[in-house]
């Protein structure tokens, strides 16, 4: 199953890095959080990614064309013909796209310009800028068990996001994203969507939070997977500190690898 990751945010609440490269590029612990998001992935068996980029794409190119280069043990000959020796492959059993999905488009807009390279199958969605320490192959479980459109991860960070009503069965009646409301549970990515949700967007301009999932929630296919264990975006470089101190800690409860 392929995952979808948005990465092509501008990234502007946490601008004193993201002038340099897309907000999912930004390190903790010395490797972007998307490479913290995908080895959560990959510890599920979920290695083929597409991931949409925009802003400043071409950083994200970069760090995979290089990547086995930078992970891996290297001999460089000078005295024999410029041969390179690799010593050893710590390289991920990873698959990736990487999609430039335009600088100004929309996160929903971004999902339907893959459209392509996802298929015609159920694919596995998420933001590049969060963790979370969900069991993965449970959520694609659930989805499974349901029959519905699409299912979200519900979290319950606290009040600065918008809040989601989940009926008994655990439909979302309501979406309502960036609500300043106390408590709730609110949209934390992490999604498992059938290929038909595709159809819900409009064009580059549609935002993903709203009309689709609101549309999605009304005729009651949007179902919430409640989670209430870990999970942290990173909006503001206060969020990215509070990451880097839980990684030198080594009380990271995503980091399950």
């Amino acid at each position: 199953m392929k995952v979808l990751l948005l990465a092509g945010g501008f990234g502007t609440r946490i601008s004193e890095e993201s002038h340099l490269k897309p907000k999912p590029m930004i390190e903790i612990g010395g490797q972007p959080i998307l490479w913290h998001v995908m080895k959560s992935y990959s510890y599920y068996g979920f290695n083929e990614f597409v991931i949409c980029a925009g802003y400043k794409q071409h950083v994200i190119k970069e760090y995979f064309a290089d990547y086995y280069l930078h992970r891996s043990d290297i001999t460089f000959d000078f005295c024999n013909g410029n041969g390179i020796t690799i010593h050893n492959n710590v390289a991920e059993p990873w698959k990736v796209t990487v999609v430039d999905t335009g600088l100004n488009t929309m996160t929903g807009g971004r999902i339907k310009r893959v459209r392509d390279y996802i298929g015609n199958d159920p694919f596995m969605m998420t933001y590049g800028d969060g963790v979370c320490d969900i069991n993965l192959s449970k959520l694609l479980e659930y989805h499974q068990s349901h029959g519905k459109l699409a299912t979200m991860t519900a979290v319950q960070p606290g009040g600065r996001f918008g809040t989601l009503e989940i009926e008994t069965d655990n439909t979302i009646s309501r979406f309502a994203e960036k609500r300043k409301e106390d408590g709730g549970w609110i949209n934390g990515g992490f999604m498992v969507l059938e290929p038909k949700v595709l159809d819900y967007i409009a064009g580059d301009s549609t935002i993903f939070e709203r009309e689709p999932l609101e549309q999605l929630s009304e005729e009651g296919q949007l179902v919430a997977y409640q989670y209430d264990g870990f999970w942290q975006c990173m909006d503001t470089l206060r969020d990215k500190q509070h990451l880097e101190e839980l990684l030198e800690k080594g009380q990271a409860p995503w980091k399950v690898w």
